[in-house]
Order: structure tokens, then C-alpha cells, then sequence
């Protein structure tokens, strides 16, 4: 699939126009009509305006083009999984363009104090990558990142030959001893990727940054959002940042019982096909090998020529030294 969104144009009195013209356009054919000023949202990987409409908010996403395959992705897991996701209002898929309605609030913005409330969440979510499964191929026909395990060791090597975005020895980047080390660690890794590739899991979307701020909270259950990480790989890398993202909110140690509870939550969709301590062991080493899909998932999205992707570009280097790193679990 040939996607040809640039975020350079962002800026461009003529982008922002034709950009307006095609939210307007779509919007009215469902007897929308935008009614104040847009609210813009930059970074360096995307453009977002939530839209004030006489129908209540809308939210319009320009992916750069390290991350415009979110827009196929959207249309693709609105149709295999629905209910899971939003169903967009209109995308443009050549362009990384999305129109999605507003999801309501979402898990962090309710501020609930337990931590608990992720055992329905990740149950919803692992059955997400259940049903997304057998597209997997597809998916990556349709411009989806192949991670898969058989893929993540020429990844590695390839990231590693990549100086400009690793900063190597410069501030805030790769230093050049745990460059070597991760060099040294190279047919490790490939080792725990074969485990990975024969563990009878199937491949499937992988968000890759899974956390409170991108889980919608609706009547009838939950909506996962914000999928411009994402990639095609083991579903459960998921588990990294999303237990990170739990131990940091709710201050939980690595190991602590909470996190456990999580991951097994997590993982017992899974007991059709392993029992439990298989499934764990493949879940430590999908989490770490998920470091190395992290650092390429900041690489994809950092992807322009924004100046503000300096604010960025260390984490490209720190995701790879976490490799190293205690799990949560």
C-alpha cells in the first residue's frame, strides 16, 4: 500500500484548507456542521483538531508517515472486531487521514484509584488480538509494521546500524559499551524470538503503548484507541508498557501481586492452547523482546523533519537499553 502523507505540509496554509475542506465535507454527509473554531493538538508524528460540532465533538488525526498506516488500521479493526474499537466516521488511508466521534471519557481521566479495574480492560483487549488474528498477513499487506518474531532479529541488527537514530555517544543516546553489548546480545535475542515464533500464539495487532490514556470507558464496555505504535508481532509485548504504565500510576514494585493478578488476567483468554507457567514464560520474553519494538515504534514516528522530534529522538536509544532491564513481572 503506497501511503503519501508528509507532516511537513501541517503548517501550509493549503494543507490546513484542503485538510478542513475533506473534515467539513465528511461530516456533512452525516448532517454534522462544525460550529467554533477547531482545537489543534501537534506533535511530531501526528496533527489532531477535535472538531466542535452541533452534534458534539469529533476528532480529525493526521499521521506522519512513519505512522499513517494507523488510518488502514482503523478501518480494518472497526470491521473485525467490532466493539472494540470506534468506528470511524471517514478515512483517507493514501493520506493517514482519520475522522473518529468522541469516545467519552477515558480510563485515566476517571481517576479511579484501583488498579483492578485492568483485569476487565486487558480481558476485552486480549480478545481484541484474538479476533484480529487471523488478518495478520493482511495487515501487514495493508502497510501494518511486520514485528512478528521471525522478523525482530533482522530488525535489531538493522536499528543497530542506524547511528543517527540511536545518538550514538551523544548526549542523551546509545553509549558506545551498551552498543556493543546489545551487538554481543544479537543471537540471544534471535534465540528468544525463535521460542517466541514456535509457542503456538498467533501473530496479531500489537498496540504497543497500551495505557490509561488510550482506553475509552463507555456503557457497554471498553474502546482502545490511539494506534499509531502499533504493529503486527506477539500479542503479548503488549503486556510492557501497559504493566509499567500500571506499577508507575498505582506505585507498585516489579513483581508485586497487583501486576501478577494483571498479567495472568491478561493471559487467561490464552489457556486454550497452554496452561498457565507456559504462558507466563512466553509472556517474560515476548515483554522484553517488546523493548526493541518500542525503540522502533519512536523511529517510525519520528520520522519527519519536525524540529520538535529532538524533544524525542532519546527514546529511540532508551527503549533499546531497557532490553537489559528488569520486567515488570
Amino acid at each position: 500500500m503506497t501511503i503519501t502523507s508528509a507532516a511537513a505540509g501541517w503548517a501550509d496554509p493549503q494543507w490546513r484548507s484542503a485538510a478542513l475542506d475533506w473534515v467539513t465535507g465528511q461530516l456533512g454527509r452525516h448532517g454534522r456542521r462544525v460550529t467554533s473554531p477547531v482545537e489543534a493538538r501537534l506533535r511530531p508524528w501526528s496533527l489532531v483538531w477535535r472538531m466542535p460540532t452541533d452534534a458534539g465533538s469529533y476528532w480529525f488525526k493526521a499521521n506522519n508517515t512513519g505512522t499513517a498506516y494507523e488510518a488502514v488500521l482503523l478501518t480494518e479493526l472497526a470491521r473485525r472486531t467490532p466493539g472494540r474499537v470506534l468506528d470511524p466516521v471517514a478515512v483517507d488511508t493514501g493520506r493517514g487521514w482519520s475522522l473518529l466521534p468522541d469516545g467519552g471519557p477515558t480510563l485515566r481521566e476517571l481517576a479511579e484509584p484501583d488498579p483492578a479495574r485492568w483485569v476487565d480492560v486487558l480481558v476485552a483487549y486480549a480478545e481484541l488480538q484474538r479476533e484480529a488474528a487471523p488478518a495478520a498477513d493482511e495487515l501487514v499487506a495493508l502497510g501494518v509494521p511486520d514485528q512478528r518474531p521471525a522478523a525482530m532479529p533482522g530488525l535489531l541488527a538493522d536499528l543497530l546500524d542506524d547511528r543517527a537514530a540511536l545518538l550514538l555517544d551523544l548526549e542523551g543516546g546509545l553509549d558506545a559499551a551498551t552498543h556493543e553489548r546489545l551487538r554481543a546480545h544479537l543471537p540471544r535475542f534471535a534465540e528468544d524470538c525463535r521460542r517466541l515464533a514456535v509457542s503456538d500464539i498467533p501473530a496479531s495487532v500489537q498496540h504497543d503503548d497500551l495505557h490509561d490514556g488510550n482506553v475509552f470507558v463507555t456503557a457497554d464496555g471498553y474502546r482502545f484507541f490511539d494506534w499509531g505504535d502499533s504493529s503486527v508481532a506477539h500479542p503479548f509485548g503488549t503486556l510492557l508498557v501497559t504493566l509499567r504504565s500500571a506499577a508507575h500510576t498505582f506505585s507498585l514494585p516489579e513483581g508485586d501481586p497487583m501486576l501478577v493478578r494483571l498479567r495472568d488476567a491478561y493471559l487467561e483468554p490464552w489457556t486454550d492452547r497452554h496452561d498457565r507457567a507456559t504462558l507466563r514464560e512466553i509472556a517474560g520474553l515476548a515483554m522484553r523482546v517488546t523493548t526493541v519494538s518500542r525503540a522502533l515504534s519512536w523511529r517510525r514516528a519520528l520520522d519527519t523533519t519536525d524540529p520538535s522530534r529532538t524533544e524525542y529522538a532519546d527514546a529511540v536509544p532508551g527503549w533499546l537499553g531497557e532490553l537489559f532491564a528488569p520486567m515488570p513481572v
